[in-house]
């Protein structure tokens, strides 16, 4: 199985850059796992927050295939532990040909994003810049392979 994490803009902080290189490394150990990035919409100034959605969810929509097994990273999504996220990987890991997480933009995803969706993901009850959810991605998406694998990273 591969796996995509596609995510709107670019990731701007240099030390959050090195943090997920660091990561999606580690994952790479594990399963084929690469990062795509979709362009944010310029002068967003005069788009409606409805517009940018949409522009990006036609981004997003392009670099999907019909098999793919998409899940959004959103707020409203259930939120696993990081034992049932492991477990729930190995499950997708038996019957998806390619498993996308997909990262929204700041306003989150267009309506034609979340009915291509079958699932919703989320970290926390918290808020967190997109910027930021990349890289806690990254680290439980690193966590729920090395649980899987039984290898002492994770403490519980």
């Amino acid at each position: 199985m591969k796996t995509l994490l596609l995510v709107v803009g670019k990731t701007a902080d240099p030390h959050l850059s090195h943090l997920l290189a660091d990561y999606e490394g580690r994952i790479a150990h594990y399963m084929p796992f690469e990062e795509a990035v979709v362009p944010e919409p310029k002068a967003t100034r005069t788009l409606s927050e409805a517009q940018q959605k949409n522009m990006e969810g036609d981004a997003i929509m392009r670099l999907l295939q019909p098999a793919d097994h998409v899940v959004l990273l959103d707020s409203r999504g259930l939120a696993p532990t990081s034992l049932e996220l492991a477990r729930w990987l190995e499950q997708k890991r038996q019957a998806a040909r390619r498993l996308v997480f997909i990262i929204g933009g700041p306003y989150g995803f267009s309506e034609q994003v979340y009915a291509r969706a079958q699932e919703r993901l989320s970290l926390s009850r918290l808020t967190f810049s997109h910027q930021m959810v990349r890289l806690i991605f990254a680290e439980q998406l690193y966590r729920a392979c090395t649980i899987l694998r039984g290898e002492p990273y994770h403490h519980e």
